[in-house]
């Protein structure tokens, strides 16, 4: 556990640690532009917006939110949402220490919150509106969260920013009217070009050969065309399984990345391969 604290009406949070990821995000640097307008303050009396990352599973939404907030130098704190996901899981929760007492754990949300930090709620579409709800003024002009068990109210910093991805497949949940209001705007990340997408494996597989690459972008891009719900994350699977068929059991490319296809998606996908 972090041994950092915050004290808060008398009551001693103990705050989370931020994430530190290996990650960039490659292309597409008008998406990065709209989210750090988002956050922009533009006067004393301004706020920042909440947006939200829409996209289909794999296309990179937690990767630009992550991008973003490394660009304007903020702890990155990401929480991820489910369907299982409590209020006080927002929030701040109560555990038993080692000498029986009990401590509050502040969530990496409330952390980022109290440090001027970068949230990422990532994929907010599969929590319920109970969970929802807790968050409603800190999403609006009040900026802040009220704990029930930890009985504090915690203000958000004026550095602290806030971002949603969601999945446009289907919401677990619907996402009720009054925070579809205060989670905006919606920017939406589609399916890269061929060149953006070269540069995305590239940048995670600096190890692949190029031959593999080009003919895995050849494949995301008939995909696409056809709508099929291929990513860029599946295409970075399929290009690593390849590799390793290639280098462990001897496989020719060709078959190797046949294979690979048929194992990372299914034997239907082999219609857009080479």
């Amino acid at each position: 556990m972090n041994n950092e604290t915050h004290t808060i009406d008398g009551v001693t949070l103990h705050l989370s640690h931020p994430d530190t990821l290996d990650i960039n995000w490659v292309g597409q640097a008008d998406l990065i532009s709209q989210l750090l307008a988002s956050w922009h303050v533009i006067d004393e009396k301004d706020i920042p917006l909440n947006p939200r990352l829409l996209g289909k599973p794999g296309v990179g939404k937690t990767t630009l939110a992550y991008a973003a907030a490394k660009k304007i130098s903020r702890e990155i704190y990401i929480f991820q949402a489910t369907m299982d996901t409590r209020p006080e899981d927002l929030l701040v929760t109560p555990v038993i220490s080692s000498v029986q007492e009990i401590k509050y754990v502040a969530s990496s949300l409330v952390t980022a919150m109290i440090r001027g930090g970068v949230c990422i709620l990532d994929e907010g579409n599969r929590m319920s509106e109970k969970s929802w709800a807790s968050l409603a003024p800190l999403l609006d002009n009040r900026r802040y969260i009220e704990s029930i068990i930890a009985g504090v109210k915690i203000k958000a910093h004026p550095d602290f920013r806030f971002c949603a991805t969601m999945n446009d497949d289907a919401s677990t949940f619907e996402i009720p009217e009054y925070i579809d209001s205060r989670v905006q705007p919606k920017i939406y990340i589609d399916f890269p070009d061929a060149e953006d997408e070269k540069l995305i494996l590239k940048e995670n597989l600096p190890f692949v050969k190029e031959e593999i690459l080009s003919y895995v972008v050849r494949f995301l891009q008939r995909a696409h065309l056809k709508d099929e719900r291929y990513t860029a994350r599946d295409g970075i699977n399929i290009a690593r399984f390849a590799s390793k068929l290639i280098s462990s059991v001897k496989l020719d490319r060709k078959n190797a990345l046949k294979s690979s296809i048929e194992k990372i998606l299914s034997p239907e996908a082999l219609i857009y391969a080479d």
